[in-house]
């Protein structure tokens, strides 16, 4: 345990109630998370409530969602309802989402009627699209207001807010027509009209768009917020910076998953129950199972040949190995490539022209490697049978850079995950078809 946390324990019956919140005030939450499971039920409660409403709350992100619900039901309906009032609304769904019915049901008692009316709103919406993720927490106003109402709006609103620095303008059917930061508004004459400095044209995002096309619009735009807006052009909510961080985050373990041939989805590992991590794994590994059983197939196809060259079968991991680790940089090169919007369908000519040179010059350096490998290392075999070997590595590079590249663009464009097409699956074809490669490039050059 740390000495913190330890010292905190310590004088926790001598000190007031105002010393030990100092002392906490000092504390790491990444020291007392460190600590968290080695406290009993009492200290902990003890402890989470010596911290700020603002550190709760940022606490409680680091805790999962069955110790969240051990400290809400301990919690007194007035400590929860302290607690949860100064949650953002975003937060407060999501957070409402993740727990037991029975937990729900205990802090939805404890919401104001205020805080129940903007998480029903937010609740309506699907959880990874732009409304889903958005805060109805916003500064907004009316065009025809001077500076000086806007600043003296802005000053008594401040605080009801996730963010000051857009002020977003809206008729009186609450569509959006304009935008301007506060940096606009300060430095303008308090006789200008709001109408006068705005910016008309607004970049924003449907209800609908999915949240990781909310987070490249963001990124791309350079913007702290992106407003969210309905079919009609009315303005929903905002999406900020933090909670496009969280999204990039959870999109960027779904990929890490998928590619590794897992399902996607971004659960905590020690929150993840063994069958839920077997059915995760498990459907995958029998697709790549069978699938690779090909392989199997295209051997016992060669066995004569095999049965007349031997040596052949020394350098089969050689070849599948390195087929599959070029496919795998290629399609990896690709997903990444589509997922920032670098790279489009419309490239494909441009991909598949490069990778071809990539795939001859990469090809011709393995293959010169395991020539020289084969003649100067054991086992040892002929000239003629190293050449070979080197000849048809390059045509097994070749083919898996290319393939490895236009496979995620095909798959995009068809309106799939491109990243189920990467390690694992290009692994398994590349193997199926590079074997294939190899064993026809020897069958021709050695006349067997």
């Amino acid at each position: 345990m740390t000495r913190a946390v330890e010292h905190i324990i310590e004088y926790m019956n001598e000190l007031k109630s105002e010393e030990l919140r100092k002392l906490m005030d000092d504390i790491s939450l990444d020291d007392l998370y460190h600590d968290w499971s080695q406290l009993d039920k009492d200290m902990k409660i003890q402890l989470f409530l010596l911290l700020t409403n603002e550190r709760k709350l940022i606490f409680l992100d680091f805790l999962s969602t069955q110790e969240q619900e051990r400290l809400i039901e301990t919690l007194s309906v007035e400590h929860v309802r302290l607690l949860l009032s100064t949650m953002e609304p975003d937060d407060l769904a999501d957070f409402i989402q993740n727990v037991s019915p029975d937990i729900r049901q205990a802090v939805w008692q404890s919401l104001s009627e205020e805080s129940k009316k903007e998480t029903l709103f937010l609740l309506r919406f699907d959880e990874d699209d732009a409304a889903g993720i958005m805060t109805p927490r916003y500064l907004a106003l009316r065009s025809s207001v001077s500076v000086a109402q806007a600043i003296h709006f802005i000053r008594k609103t401040a605080n009801e807010v996730e963010t000051i620095y857009y002020i977003y303008v809206i008729d009186q059917l609450k569509r959006l027509i304009g935008v301007l930061s506060l940096r606009d508004v300060l430095f303008a004459h308090n006789e200008t009209r709001i109408e006068d400095i705005m910016e008309k044209r607004v970049i924003t995002v449907r209800e609908d768009t999915d949240q990781e096309e909310v987070a490249k619009v963001l990124e791309t735009h350079d913007l702290i917020a992106l407003p969210v807006v309905d079919t009609y052009n009315r303005l929903l909510g905002i999406v900020t910076v933090d909670d496009v961080i969280d999204v990039i985050r959870e999109e960027q373990t779904e990929d890490v998953y998928k590619m590794s041939g897992m399902e996607g989805t971004a659960d905590k590992y020690l929150e993840t129950s063994v069958w839920r991590m077997v059915k995760k794994r498990t459907p995958w590994l029998v697709v790549l199972l069978i699938v690779g059983t090909i392989t199997t197939n295209v051997i016992s196809h060669y066995e004569p040949l095999l049965l007349g060259a031997a040596f052949l079968v020394i350098f089969l991991p050689i070849i599948t190995q390195t087929g599959g680790n070029t496919g795998n940089q290629s399609s990896t090169l690709m997903i990444r490539g589509l997922a920032t919007g670098d790279i489009r369908f419309k490239h494909i000519g441009s991909v598949m022209v490069k990778e071809i040179f990539v795939g001859i010059i990469m090809g011709v350096c393995t293959g010169i490697v395991i020539f020289l490998r084969s003649l100067l290392l054991p086992p040892g075999i002929e000239v003629f049978q190293a050449f070979t070997i080197g000849l048809s590595l390059i045509f097994v590079v070749l083919f898996a850079a290319i393939s490895g590249a236009l496979a995620p663009l095909v798959i995009h464009r068809l309106g799939f995950d491109p990243t189920v097409m990467s390690a694992p699956l290009m692994a398994t074809v590349i193997d199926v078809c590079g074997l294939t490669i190899y064993f026809e490039t020897a069958k021709y050059f050695l006349k067997l």
